[in-house]
């Protein structure tokens, strides 16, 4: 399974017609599209950082539609306020679910980078060992890891239920992966705490 991430800096104000026109315009559009699977969005109200995620059976399916969404990409830019976007493309490494995530759910989203020849062992170590720790954090919902495995890049996304669960895990969750990083050899270049605005992704669970 691939993933497309679309990272946008968006105008706060804006955020709620982006989402709309994710809703309304851009999923049933992605619907139609062979190899797609679903769409997600991330959205940060007070930085204005929103990521809209699309999801694929395979590589080729994904990169076969680039030009095709970029349409819909640069429309969506235009409907946050934002000037540019950042795309990137992904392996989806992992991911689980207790349950799945409602409305008002909330994630933290951590972005690292590691040696490209070490991603295998860091997501088989992710399974094993953080993985487990993070399932046992109160209001826990899913987690799910991305990599780029020739640039060493990685984003691991945790839900929780809710934005009080987010702030009460917080130095918790924090400690665990700073704790696995320093073991993986890993460094850990960013850290966010964005809410789920839009949940269709639709991957298999691959842990």
């Amino acid at each position: 399974m691939y993933a497309r991430s679309t990272t946008v800096q968006a105008d706060p104000g804006a955020i709620d017609e982006g989402i709309t026109y994710l809703r309304e315009k851009v999923l049933p559009t992605l619907a139609g599209t062979a190899g797609c699977i679903g769409l997600s969005m991330l959205t940060d109200r007070e930085s204005g950082r929103c990521i809209a995620a699309t999801s694929w059976e395979t590589e080729e399916a994904m990169r076969a539609t680039a030009q095709q969404v970029r349409r819909v990409r640069n429309q969506l830019v235009l409907r946050l306020g934002g000037e540019d976007a950042e795309v990137r493309e992904w392996e989806i490494g992992v991911v689980h679910r207790d349950r799945p995530a409602g409305d008002g759910a909330s994630a933290q989203v951590t972005w690292a980078r590691i040696q490209p020849n070490h991603v295998t062992d860091l997501l088989a170590a992710y399974r094993l060992n953080l993985m487990p720790r993070l399932q046992e954090l109160p209001g826990f919902c899913s987690v799910s890891m991305l990599v780029d495995r020739r640039n060493g890049r990685t984003v691991s996304v945790t839900c929780f239920e809710d934005r009080d669960a987010v702030l009460r895990t917080r130095k918790h969750a924090r400690s665990l992966r700073e704790q696995f990083a320093t073991a993986m050899g890993a460094k850990i270049v960013d850290v966010g705490e964005m809410d789920l605005a839009v949940a269709h992704l639709r991957v298999p669970e691959t842990a």
